[in-house]
């Protein structure tokens, strides 16, 4: 196969973001392309088979577009650019990098950083229902709580809800002291700890105080109507189907419903029926409502979480896959 050179220029002052610490970026990507890349005072020499240096060349110049758009480029960015890559999706990086939702409060811009979690933007702005499903770290949660946040400070709606089922993780947590609001607490601090950052604490304290955000157990839904309001329901997936039809029964006009959930990680007794699973088959097919499916490429968190969430995939569809056969096998001895 015929090898060729590529130059890619990289500005000064965006080297050190592109490059990664003690060159980490540049290495992965001649690990991964089987390429030698050469730096001569910001002048990138990528060198090896004709189809890798065009591909890294590619990802190198996505990241320093990235870079001089302000971003921070880390690890989960160099990753997905090369996965993007190898797939032929050419600048997806650059693409979904002008959707900026909001910035915190420390002002850091809040975007979606893979294609699936932009198509979910997409489906959260142009539908009234959507569920938000896919393994953790993919930003579910805190990309509908942007933006709530977002349409609840440009008056799009009155108040903003945010709900998840009240139910241990696999272990007892006994008599919790204090009012109410402190038995509660533990169960929602996930949702608290996206609202401090996107908020501000006193911002959210003033609101709250006011009755325009709340944060409540499902149970306290029941018997409630929403009006105008931004309604997110987390943790989807340890409702019982008598609790996601509830929920969802709630919706009042001028409204918006976000429901996440990750099917691969239920708290629910054993034997008992997920709401999430039970809403994905019942409802797909509605108009105005979008289900959005992500999978372990749309992991935002440090790279090796991504790697854990695939081998369980991995792990859980060979289990799948096996326990299918001796079914199969088990019917077929029956029959005969």
């Amino acid at each position: 196969m015929e090898e060729i050179s590529e130059i890619i220029h990289v500005p000064a002052q965006v080297q050190q973001e592109v490059f990664g610490e003690f060159d980490s970026h540049i290495k992965k990507l001649e690990r991964q392309f089987q390429v030698a890349i050469v730096d001569r005072n910001g002048e990138l020499t990528v060198s090896g088979r004709a189809p890798f240096v065009k591909k890294a060349g590619r990802v190198l110049r996505e990241l320093t577009e990235l870079s001089k758009r302000g971003n921070r480029i880390q690890e989960q960015n160099v990753d997905y650019a090369i996965t993007m890559s190898m797939e032929e999706n050419e600048e997806v990086l650059l693409e979904i990098d002008k959707d900026c939702i909001c910035h915190t409060v420390s002002g850091k811009p809040i975007k979606p950083k893979t294609l699936g979690q932009k198509e979910y933007l997409d489906a959260i702005r142009g539908s009234m229902i959507v569920f938000g499903l896919g393994p953790a770290g993919t930003g579910k949660t805190y990309l509908a709580m942007a933006m709530a946040i977002t349409a609840f400070k440009n008056q799009e709606v009155e108040r903003i809800i945010l709900t998840r089922p009240a139910i241990e993780a696999g272990e007892k947590l006994g008599f919790l002291p204090g009012d109410l609001q402190s038995k509660v607490d533990p169960y929602l601090r996930p949702l608290y700890d996206a609202l401090y950052q996107i908020m501000g604490a006193d911002s959210f304290m003033k609101n709250m105080e006011k009755g325009l955000i709340e944060v409540a157990p499902l149970a306290y839904m029941r018997g409630r109507t929403l009006d105008n309001a931004y309604i997110i329901l987390d943790e989807a997936q340890n409702t019982t189907p008598a609790q996601m039809k509830m929920f969802l029964t709630r919706i009042g006009f001028g409204s918006k419903v976000i429901v996440t959930g990750d099917a691969s990680q239920k708290d629910l007794a054993p034997g008992s029926v997920s709401g999430l699973d039970v809403a994905a088959k019942v409802l797909r097919g509605i108009e105005g409502i979008t289900f959005c499916n992500m999978t372990s490429k749309d992991v935002v968190r440090h790279p090796l979480v991504q790697k854990i969430v695939k081998a369980y995939e991995d792990y859980e569809a060979k289990e799948n896959y096996a326990a299918k056969r001796k079914n199969k096998n088990t019917n077929y001895g029956r029959k005969k």
